[in-house]
Formats: C-alpha cells, structure tokens, sequence
C-alpha cells in the first residue's frame, strides 16, 4: 500500500492528488479540478476542467457565470470514475445542496477530502456520508468545545416563539445567501409556518435555483417591494450586509435575528446588534468533527482550515495522527455570513 501522504500534496494552488493530475478545491486556476461545493473559497473561477455534482455546477453557472469552468463533468454521488490508476468518486458532505466529499483510491489506500461537511439533518441536501479511510481530510471551522450546536428545530421554535410574542414586529434574519437561506426556509416549513417567506432581492436567484432542482421551499416574496404593513408580522430573510444597512428601514420594527454557529458566541451577537441569535450553522461542531474522525477511522488526518490546533491537540490525545495544512484561501468568506 502506498500511504496517502505520498500521492497527495499540498502545492500553492492547493490540495493536488498527483497520480491524477487534478487539483481539490484549488484557490488559483488549474487544468482540472475537482470542486467538493459551490461556496467562494472552494469553488473559483477559471478553471479549464471542473468535476462536481451537477447541482454543484448548476450553482457555480449561477454564481460565476462563464468562470464556471471552460469544460464540466458532473459526477453522480457513488458513480466512480478512472483518472489513470486512481480511482474516484464523490459522496455527500451533507453542508449545502450537492456539497460532495470525493474519495480518491490508490495502490490500495483511500484518502478522503471532505470540504466543509455537517452531520445535522438538512431537508434541502443529501446527509454527510462517513467513508473509511486511511486518510481523512476535515475543516474545522468550530472546532472549540464552546461550539456545540443545539438541534435547528429547537432554534426555529424559538423563532416562531418570538413571532408570535410580537405580531405587530417583522423578524429580519441575517443569513447566507447558499446553502443558509434554503435551509431556513424548508425548517420553517417543516415546523408550520405556511405564511409566504419574504427575500432580500440577493437572495432570490439561489433559491429559484433550489427550487430548479427539486428543493421545495413553499411560496416566496421579493421584500423589497413590500409596504411596511405588508411586512408586519412577517419573516424576511436578508445578507447580514444588509440588516445594518438602509435596506432595513423599510421594515417594521424589526427584530434583527442571525442564523450562524458563531451565534454562539454572544459578544459577536451583541456586537451585530442581534436581538435574536439563532444557533444554525452549517458546519460541523466540536462533537460532531470527533465523531466523524472516529467514525471513518482514519489513523492520519489532515485539517485543512479553522481552528486546526484544538482539534490536532485533541486528536493526539486519542491516538489519531493529525497535523494543519494551513491552506490559503479556504475559509476566507464573512464568517457570519457562511457558517
């Protein structure tokens, strides 16, 4: 067996599996890469050949228009593909509508780069797929004991709990416009509320696109012609951007709310001047990133961005071999915004 740390390297571009010639989520244009979701720090512009899923090219056409990639393969989760003597293929990370790992076998090992993943149910993506590795590949944009994310519906009920705690009030909540915004919508759909859901006008292009794909989201609004009255008692979703901004004035009293994991955090939400933090994230937390270590069993690892020497440190202790590749450019999007 060839050990993973010999075919795949770390290089100015980013992560290269060698024996296959392409490149993981590269920060710089290549020849061909491999794109695990469509996210700006993962999926950039310029590349001659992309493989992704095909919502995740979908996306990058909607996003990067013609920088989407000169050539695009999509690649169905679980179909294998021959690149030479390495073999590949892409199973779900479970972090936003067609978010993939991609699995790389070769000379007998397996190396597993999972992108940004969570393990948290999600209506509007398939769940994260655990893989046995002899290599795994993980973020660990929350990788602190302090983060530990309360199950999505008991912070939707605490939504609605305030909704209807102040009907005269619209309820503006800051939340990314890929992967946060869809996720939301199809929670607050699955806990009741039928009422149509009003959008920031940036938000609007991704979830027609969801919808495109077979994500029911239920009966949406553009906010952004709405009256005031219109929008008493109502949620609207907005950028983050956005709620600090003279967009805002045209709602009702509003109750600024932020869906992220750094919600957690309850200076940042005082800072943001949110009045209602929500703790929902599409990351995976402290627990989670553990047990998906322990749960592929992998004795090496690799930790490709966030806060990588809590997460080493604690791997150690466990006897998993694992060290940061401080990679430039991943997890460079507004951290409230993305996560």
């Amino acid at each position: 067996m060839t050990h993973p740390e010999n075919w795949l390297r770390v290089t100015p571009q980013g992560l290269c599996c060698t024996p296959a010639g392409i490149f993981i989520d590269p920060t710089r244009a290549v020849e061909r890469a491999v794109i695990t979701h469509g996210h700006g720090d993962h999926a950039r512009p310029g590349h001659d050949a992309v493989l992704a899923t095909a919502e995740t090219l979908a996306v990058m056409r909607a996003r990067l228009g013609e920088g989407a990639g000169r050539r695009q393969q999509a690649l169905a989760y679980g179909e294998e593909l021959r690149l030479g003597e390495v073999t590949l293929r892409l199973v779900p990370a479970g972090h936003v509508l067609g978010s993939a790992q991609v699995v790389l076998e070769y000379q007998g090992a397996r190396a597993v780069v999972s992108g940004d993943y969570k393990r948290q149910p999600d209506p509007t993506c398939a769940p994260f797929e655990p893989v046995p590795c002899d290599l795994f590949v993980t973020e660990a944009t929350f990788a602190l004991p302090v983060f530990r994310h309360p199950p999505p519906a008991q912070e939707i009920g605490r939504l609605l709990k305030s909704v209807a705690l102040f009907p005269e009030r619209t309820h503006v909540i800051g939340c990314y416009a890929l992967g946060k915004a869809q996720r939301l919508i199809a929670l607050l759909r699955q806990a009741g509320w039928a009422a149509p859901i009003w959008l920031h006008g940036a938000l609007i292009p991704l979830c027609r696109l969801y919808q495109e794909l077979g994500v029911e989201l239920g009966e949406l609004r553009p906010a952004t012609a709405a009256t005031k009255a219109a929008l008493r008692g109502a949620i609207v979703l907005a950028p983050p951007s956005a709620i600090a901004d003279r967009w805002a004035r045209r709602l009702e009293d509003p109750v600024v709310c932020m869906a992220s994991g750094w919600m957690r955090v309850r200076q940042r939400a005082k800072q943001g001047g949110v009045e209602l933090p929500l703790v929902i994230s599409d990351h995976a937390d402290w627990d989670d990133l553990l047990r998906t270590v322990a749960e592929v069993g992998a004795p090496d690892v690799w930790v490709t961005h966030g806060r990588d020497d809590a997460l080493v440190h604690a791997l150690g202790q466990r006897g998993v071999r694992a060290r940061a590749l401080h990679l430039v450019g991943l997890g460079d999007e507004e951290e409230a915004d993305a996560a």
